[in-house]
Order: C-alpha cells, then structure tokens, then sequence
C-alpha cells in the first residue's frame, strides 16, 4: 500500500485543481472520482450549459440578423446537433483534464473513495474499488447535489433536473420552471430562444437572489418582452397531471407545462463517503474551514460546494489554489479571499456582478455611492447590440473606493474580472479610471461610468 503526500477526494473543479497544484509541486498524488473527471461542472453543468446557451445565442443573432443588415432566412435550431456539439464540447475539455493528471503525475483512480479512519499520525486511511490507500493530507472536493424540495407528486411527475435537461431529445412545446435563480434562469433563457413557452416560478420577490436586484429586475423585464412568463411570490405546491400548482396570498391555480424542472438550488454533498469517521466540524451544511481551506483536522482540507460557502467553479479553483499553497508552502502563503467573488448569469444579454450589492450596503447600514449610466455609451455597445439593454453600476464607498460592480449587457462574463480585480486590490475610482481602455470596447463603460474621476 502507497502512501501518498495528497489523497483528493472528488475530480471538479477544486479537485483536479488541488491534485494538478500539487502534483506539480512534487508531491505524490491520488485524485478518486466516482463518476468523470471534471465533475459536475464540466460534465452536466457550467461548461455543456454554457455550449448550449451560446447555440442559442447564435440561433437569436441569425433570427434578428436583419436587424444587422444581414438576409438570413428560414434560421432553425436542430436541438439533436446542439446537443451533439455540446458533447463534443465535453469530451474535448475532459480529455485536457486527464491530459494535466498525466503531466502533473498525479495517480487517478475511478469509483467511489471512503475515509476508513485517521491514525494517531494523521494519516487517512482510505479505500476505493477494492484497495487501499494512505494520505498525510486529505482534500475533500465531493461537490454538491440538486436540493429537491419535498413538493407533493414532484417524484412521479417524471420532472427534470439540469442533468436531465442538458440532455433533452426534443424541445417541449411549454416548459415550467421550479426557482429563478441562475440555473432557472439561464435553462429560461435557453428554451425560449428554441421557441418553447417558458414559465419561471420564483418563491422570493425577485428572480437571481445576490445578485444586484435592480439590473435582476432589468433582465426579467427583458425576458419579459421576449415571451417568458414570472411568477414571483409564488409557491409550488404540488404537481400532478394538471400542471405545477401554484399559490399567492391563499389564490390557488396550475400551470400547464410539457415538462417540470426543478432549479430549486444546490447543497453540499457530505454523506456516503465516511466523512464522519473524522468527525470534522460542519457549518451550514458544509464543512467548516478556515482562510487556508483547512477544516478543523489541520491535515484535512475542504474546497469547493461541499464548504456550502459559494457554489460557484471559479470560487472552487480559488480555494484548491490556497489549499495547495498552504500543503506546499504552510501558514505564509496567500489564504483564500472572497471580496471579489464574480458571479455571472449566462442569459442574453449577460448579467454580471462583483463585490457589495445595494441590497448588502443598505442591510448592513453602510454609506455609499452609486455611478450608473446604459451600456449605449460605449460605441462598441451600440453597434453589436442593436435595441440591446444594458447597465454599468459602480458602487463606491465612502472614501471612493470601488467596492461593487454590477453589469448588464453583453458581454458582461468577460469585463466584470476587470472590476473584480479593481475591487480585490482596492482601487479608488480615480485610479480604475485612470487606466487607458482601448476603444472602441464595451469595457470602455466602465471608465464612461467613472468619467468625472479622470482629474
């Protein structure tokens, strides 16, 4: 039996990030994962979802390509090839992750690893697929799963999840939405470009709860106008051959809908693979760790959804990242830092968002300021985006230190690491407005949006 420097339990994002770091730092390697490399995020999440939406992406360009000056008629989505490419998509990217295993000498093991224990050394006695391994330090990056919410005949109504979703075989003439977070809203955004009547159900009073609650509101509103009905406020409260019963201030009626999915969150997946033989200490429904992702066993780490912190996959390779540092280099390395964490909704147009919100500022009584103005100042803006919305929101604190950014537009994914950076390194408006951004460029906004700070 070897016994390993790092054994890593979980190959998504945290997973093979932890194992490639340190892997390449020498030391000796053993990445378990149960189902594919990549996880959920590469395999039926982020990377295939995002495949998807930019087909259809497309598809809305070729449709309102006349808008452009451009003949495109008789434009068609052929769903059995979208998803074919998608799966290209996939096998091409989990390719690369076994590909920077092999480089980084890390040992990869397929099934299911359970911790049998840890010795009076700190060793972590593992097994997985019949045999036995040893650890000085653990990694533990299990993930999460879909929360399904105890909804009366929700289990017989043969309802969908995003797995199930990612894999559809036709487009469903109508299609009702449990939760308009950003899964929901982001599946939304997909089926109604396809064509299907979408209808999102949302229990709280707006739609991509974290995420600024004005430029939230702007996006539904766009979504709106394309044909997608809300309900906010709004409890499921059962599903049957009728439809999705839903109910608001004691009203009681169903939506009809060909297929249910469910996009009600996600939660941290702690069971079956003998956490509790370390009897480590849980916080909401996670694993508690501190800055350098150790949990409260210092040779066991935790990194990813299973802390229950942020479910996001960037938010998972930043904190394999300070867990590695810290195995590597101990208690002088960088810990992790959440104070510029972006987060993204992958609808079109694009939403997108870093640091505070309003909504935080104000709960917290915190002073601050606000500087707004539509994306249509950037020239960039105008001319991809013809009758596009979009917002640039810079918040400020009192002294002028940039301490929120929140976009709506596209393409918001791609400039909101620019604010998260101004943010993380605590920039005053003055300096993120001093920088020369090249022109024309939708990037451009946000130094239209800090304009009178150029003295």
């Amino acid at each position: 039996m070897i016994t390993y420097d790092v054994a890593i339990i979980g190959g998504g994002p945290a997973g093979y990030t932890a194992a490639e770091r340190a892997g390449a730092a020498g030391l000796s390697t053993v990445l378990f994962e149960k189902n594919a490399l990549g996880g959920v995020c590469l395999n039926e999440g982020c990377i295939p979802a995002k495949t998807l939406l930019y087909s259809a992406k497309v598809f809305d360009t070729v449709k309102h390509a006349s808008n452009y000056g451009v003949g495109a008629e008789n434009a068609c989505a052929d769903l059995p090839k979208i998803m074919a490419r998608k799966n290209k998509v996939v096998k091409k990217l989990t390719a690369g992750v076994r590909m920077r295993m092999k480089e980084c000498h890390v040992t990869t093991v397929e099934g299911m690893a359970v911790i049998k224990g840890r010795a009076s050394d700190g060793t972590i006695a593992l097994a997985c697929a019949g045999e036995s391994y040893e650890a000085r330090r653990l990694v533990i990056c299990t993930g999460s799963e879909t929360f399904i919410p105890p909804i009366p005949g929700l289990d017989g109504s043969g309802y969908w999840t995003s797995r199930e979703a990612l894999q559809a075989k036709e487009t469903p003439k109508s299609l009702v939405i449990i939760g308009g977070g950003v899964i929901g809203m982001e599946f939304a955004s997909f089926f109604n470009s396809l064509g299907t009547n979408v209808y999102v159900v949302e229990a709280l009073g707006e739609i991509l709860t974290g995420m600024d609650k004005e430029l939230a509101s702007l996006l539904r509103a766009e979504y709106t106008r394309k044909g997608v009905t809300f309900y906010l406020a709004h409890n499921v409260t059962a599903v049957n051959e009728t439809g999705v019963w839903v109910e608001k201030d004691g009203e009681t009626f169903a939506l009809p809908g060909e297929k249910v999915l469910l996009s009600a969150g996600r939660r941290p997946v702690t069971q079956g693979f003998g956490l509790e033989t370390l009897a480590v200490d849980l916080f909401r429904g996670g694993i508690k760790v501190n800055e350098w992702m150790q949990t409260s066993l210092p040779n066991v780490y935790a990194c990813g959804d299973v802390t229950g912190y942020s479910l996001l996959a960037h938010t998972a390779v930043g904190e394999a990242e300070a867990a590695a540092r810290h195995i590597v280099g101990g208690k002088a390395s960088a810990g992790m830092s959440y104070k510029a964490i972006p987060g993204v909704v992958y609808t079109n147009p694009e939403l997108a968002g870093a640091g505070a919100t309003e909504e935080q500022l104000q709960a917290e009584g915190r002073a601050y300021s606000v500087k707004k103005i539509p994306a249509s100042f950037s020239g960039r803006f105008v001319a991809e985006n013809e009758r596009g919305a979009g917002v640039c929101k810079i918040i400020l604190s009192e002294d002028e230190t940039v301490i929120g950014v929140h976009l709506l537009g596209n393409p918001s994914s791609e400039l909101i690491v620019i604010a998260g950076v101004a943010i993380e390194k605590g920039f005053k408006a003055r300096e993120l407005a001093s920088f020369v951004f090249p022109h024309p460029t939708v990037g451009e906004i946000l130094k239209e949006a800090l304009g009178g700070f150029w003295k």
